[in-house]
């Protein structure tokens, strides 16, 4: 890919040690071959201006790509989590490759949009109706990579186990046959021949102790190894608290640390509900915590300890997860505002804090240590947000990206230095119809 320069007006080059919200003015950020090459402040203008800011590329580090088709149709009434997995589970029923692809393609066009350039993709929908296998036993992942391929972003398909439908060890039934693979053996098999592209890595996930006997998880754990990315959903319900409790005598992230599936390499999703020990155990073994406060307030959840547990040594990053939004501004500023909520007090996060988690660190849970910071070496990926509009006029640079922007503003995103969305358009393909079509082809 040929070299291109930019000028942008302002960038943030990450969290500054002497204090400062590490922005700069007239930057010049020189590409080639997919990489930045140099980045120098207070340049003179030369090549394609960036008016605005311009940030890293942002990691959304939680998506269930299917639930998009969701927005708008589960809000009313009363219910709780598990009412609303209820019509998850109907949509999972309708799914097939194709539908899947060209759905997730939409989904990942509104990520593009949002200024995300990479997704982790936390797959558990494998199989075909009643849980028989496709001739491809990976169709459904395969239809996920092109997906992503074809929306212009990356994407780390965390590949996920599914053995029992409750803690208890009940076996999977209805929908819940499309996600089990039946034991570990077929699980690592089937993701044995799981091939990633040049735009996607593969992870593994369990879904949950409660989809995950203990020594499977063990077994996963071994799986993973040192090198490759490990999440789990964890205590995002206390009734999977209780439950967990009443069968093991031990909290879920306890569970988690007895079978070595805790560590730098893991991450695990919501952490919502903890007790003192659990945040300890996930701070002192270097764990990640991927937050997804708008799902978490959409489907109920509860309010988790952000502060604590950054406090305790745990890496944050963030996800749209449900995609009730698909905005990592809003998902970064909700993880202060939750805090305050709690709290009853301001402050508890920089706005640095709250881009790091959204852009450095979710691309290290999803093993791209090399993307989500302006530095030479770096993955080319830029998104350039307005400073001019009606939410980010008058605003600090910084500020502005993350207590007032929302996935409007971004103007230009460039991925792996391939323009994917210029003044605000997808590059390939009319994002909003494609949504409309493909979610009116999955609901009826």
């Amino acid at each position: 890919m040929p070299g291109v320069t930019y000028h942008a007006e302002y960038a943030w080059l990450g969290p500054d040690p002497a204090g400062g919200d590490g922005i700069a003015g007239q930057v010049r950020i020189d590409t080639d071959a997919g990489r930045i090459t140099a980045v120098v402040p207070g340049a003179p203008p030369a090549g394609t201006r960036l008016p605005g800011l311009t940030l890293p590329g942002l990691a959304n580090a939680h998506s269930h790509a299917f639930h998009r088709a969701l927005r708008g149709r589960t809000h009313a009434g009363r219910g709780t989590f598990w009412t609303w997995r209820e019509a998850m589970y109907d949509l999972a029923a309708r799914l097939d490759p194709d539908t899947y692809h060209d759905l997730a393609r939409a989904v990942y066009g509104e990520m593009a949009l949002a200024g995300i350039t990479c997704v982790g993709e936390f797959h558990y929908l494998h199989h075909g109706p009643g849980g028989t296998r496709y001739a491809e036993a990976n169709a459904m992942g395969a239809a996920l990579f092109a997906a992503a391929g074809a929306a212009g972003i990356r994407i780390t398909l965390l590949d996920t186990l599914y053995l029992t439908s409750t803690v208890d060890g009940a076996a999977p039934v209805g929908p819940q046959l499309r996600f089990s693979d039946g034991n570990v053996a077929g699980f690592a098999d089937r993701h044995a021949a799981l091939a990633a592209p040049a735009h996607g890595r593969t992870g593994l996930a369990a879904h949950s102790v409660r989809a995950v006997p203990v020594p499977d998880l063990a077994a996963l754990a071994d799986l993973a190894g040192p090198d490759t990315p490990l999440h789990a959903h964890l205590s995002e319900q206390r009734a999977e608290n209780r439950a967990c409790a009443a069968r093991y005598g031990r909290s879920p992230t306890q569970v988690l640390y007895d079978a070595g599936a805790l560590g730098p390499g893991t991450t695990v999703v919501h952490a919502t509900h903890l007790s003192d020990v659990d945040r300890s155990l996930l701070g002192d073994t270097g764990t990640g915590v991927c937050l997804c406060p708008t799902t978490e307030r959409d489907l109920a959840d509860g309010i988790g300890p952000a502060r604590d547990l950054a406090d305790a040594g745990s890496p944050l990053c963030l996800g749209s997860d449900s995609h009730a939004v698909i905005d990592l501004f809003e998902e970064a500023r909700a993880t202060e505002l939750d805090e305050r909520l709690r709290t009853e007090h301001r402050g508890h996060f920089t706005a640095a804090d709250l881009m790091t988690a959204a852009s450095t660190a979710g691309h290290r849970a999803l093993g791209w240590p090399d993307a989500g910071t302006l530095a030479p070496g770096a993955r080319a990926d830029l998104v350039t947000i307005a400073l001019d509009s009606v939410r980010t006029a008058g605003a600090r640079p910084l500020a502005a990206a993350v207590f007032a922007a929302s996935a409007a503003d971004v103007r230009q995103v460039v991925v792996d230095g391939r323009l994917v969305v210029r003044d605000g358009r997808h590059t390939g393909f009319d994002v909003a119809a494609e949504l409309a079509r493909t979610i009116a082809a999955v609901t009826g």
